[in-house]
């Protein structure tokens, strides 16, 4: 059998096309006429003109916007693709300016074998970047303003309606998020986006994934070897959801800017095709334009480029 999507080969009893991820059980679906609440199903008039539902405060997200592109400051830009494979984009970014020289950043991945996963990630961005900038409107030290996020995160995309009988997980999605005040970039995560510090001097990966690759080598029942040769080795173990193993208390760094460079917050769309923070660094110095909208266009285009098996999200804020 083939997959409808993208042509690869498929066994009967798959529910995902393991080439390009989409579900093989539940036809997609073309965006309802009505154009109503996604969450709760309240009609299209009690959507505002921002998008947000007046009777349960979602925010709705466009299944079929393929690419997004952000840049609330010269240096500061974002942008999400659909890739070349899947047949929506399940990845979510929010970028914003709250001061001369604060920001926040969050990059959130669905994961694609759960309901839902494009619900999923925009109500995590959505409700992670409120949640952050109130805490910071309180003077709430960064660290615990992002614990806030995630925190507010992990309510939205519990409360995402689901099909109780389905075999199908629950809604669920990754998160890192960062806030960079005085060049103090706090950054938080949860699964397996990723932030990066990228510049001549020193190109490094500032977060470590949640996976079971990570798990198998520092315990030790594996070797470095072994594990990457496991059929598991990049399953993440930490989510954001209904179903979150844990607590959902994000992972938590901090890292003194040094001076120019970029900082760059992402998702495997991105680093499946480029893991090297130093290998990052020379694709930035590739692109056409130094500005941070044609770095991440770029960044884009290169992932594209190679594959797009995935959805591909990229942010970027210039030291």
């Amino acid at each position: 059998m083939n997959c409808h999507q993208c042509g690869g080969t498929i066994a009967v009893a798959d529910r995902f096309c393991e080439e390009c991820g989409v579900d093989l059980v539940t036809k997609p679906q073309s965006p309802s006429i009505d154009n109503g609440c996604q969450k709760c199903g309240a009609p299209s008039r009690k959507i505002d003109v921002d998008r947000y539902c007046i009777e349960c405060g979602f925010r709705q997200v466009a299944i079929s916007n393929d690419t997004i592109e952000l840049q609330p400051a010269p240096n500061f830009a974002g942008a999400s693709d659909r890739g070349r494979r899947h047949h929506q984009n399940e990845d979510a970014i929010a970028l914003k300016c709250v001061a001369p020289d604060t920001y926040i950043i969050v990059v959130c991945d669905g994961v694609s074998s759960s309901q839902h996963p494009e619900l999923a990630s925009q109500a995590a961005t959505t409700a992670c970047l409120q949640g952050i900038e109130l805490a910071l409107q309180h003077q709430t030290e960064p660290a615990t303003a992002i614990e806030m996020g995630v925190s507010a995160a992990l309510k939205a995309v519990a409360n995402i309606p689901i099909d109780p009988t389905s075999e199908i997980d629950p809604s669920s999605t990754t998160i890192v998020t960062a806030i960079v005040h005085n060049q103090i970039a706090t950054i938080g995560w949860l699964g397996d986006s990723r932030a990066y510090w990228l510049s001549p001097a020193k190109s490094v990966q500032l977060t470590q994934d949640d996976s079971w690759l990570r798990d198998a080598i520092e315990s030790g029942t594996y070797t470095p070897a072994e594990a990457e040769a496991s059929p598991y080795a990049h399953a993440i173990v930490r989510w954001l959801g209904a179903d979150t193993a844990d607590d959902g208390k994000p992972n938590l760094t901090t890292f003194k800017i040094p001076g120019d460079g970029d900082l760059l917050l992402c998702t495997d769309g991105l680093w499946n095709y480029a893991p090297d923070p130093a290998y990052l660094h020379h694709l930035i110095r590739q692109a056409p334009a130094s500005e941070s909208c044609s770095i991440v266009r770029h960044l884009v285009s290169y992932a594209n480029q190679q594959g797009g098996q995935d959805n591909i999200t990229v942010a970027i804020l210039k030291g």
